[in-house]
């Protein structure tokens, strides 16, 4: 939903494209940035060092909000960084996830496993379907961000899955928080699959 609200936070795009517009860096290269702390985010979260594997997380994904209001402060926006933007969005995401594995989170309903590898296809699906859309000519006009959770939300439930397994290390909490991740986002999914498929119909 947040992802539909971006005029909401044209401000702190303002502040962050000033204060990291001066340095000699590329909007590209911050997104190469934000991937290669998404390895950091990972490795620490294997180690078992949650507090580090969140600094790196929030790193990656702070970066992610930083290379888009560069190039559209200093007008370097490009198809190229668009497609290096949505290509680092899910290596962020996708590390991040895959490290839940290595915690020992508890099993709740159902193996952590099976949560954790919901939550990782509802973060590839969801944002593949407006993509799909499009290659099958099925969605046109303005891209297709609906949905009840999208990247914006997705990352806030990651982060907060994090900073509980940093206060309360049994990952109950956690394990909850990831559950409702891998729930909502993938129903997320479902919601834009229909969206696309109403819109057709509505075209016969």
């Amino acid at each position: 939903m947040l992802d539909t609200k971006r005029h909401w936070f044209k401000w702190l795009e303002k502040i962050v494209a000033k204060i990291f517009g001066v340095l000699p860096l590329t909007p590209n290269q911050f997104t190469y940035l934000s991937g290669f702390f998404a390895v950091f985010t990972l490795w620490f979260m294997i180690k078992g060092d949650l507090v580090l594997g969140t600094v790196f997380f929030l790193i990656a994904a702070g970066l992610d909000l930083v290379d888009g209001a560069v190039a559209r402060a200093k007008n370097m926006v490009t198809t190229k960084g668009a497609f290096l933007d949505t290509i680092f969005d899910r290596y962020i995401e996708g590390s991040v996830l895959i490290g839940f594995i290595f915690l020992g989170l508890p099993d709740i309903f159902l193996p952590i496993s099976f949560w954790i590898c919901l939550a990782i296809f509802g973060s590839l699906v969801t944002p593949y379907i407006p993509a799909a859309a499009l290659e099958k000519e099925m969605w046109a006009g303005k891209q297709l961000r609906a949905g009840i959770m999208t990247r914006a939300e997705r990352i806030i439930f990651i982060l907060i899955a994090l900073i509980l397994g940093i206060i309360y290390p049994d990952y109950v909490y956690t394990t909850y928080v990831i559950i409702a991740l891998a729930i909502i986002s993938n129903i997320s999914a479902i919601q834009r699959v229909i969206m696309v498929i109403n819109k057709n119909n509505s075209c016969e």
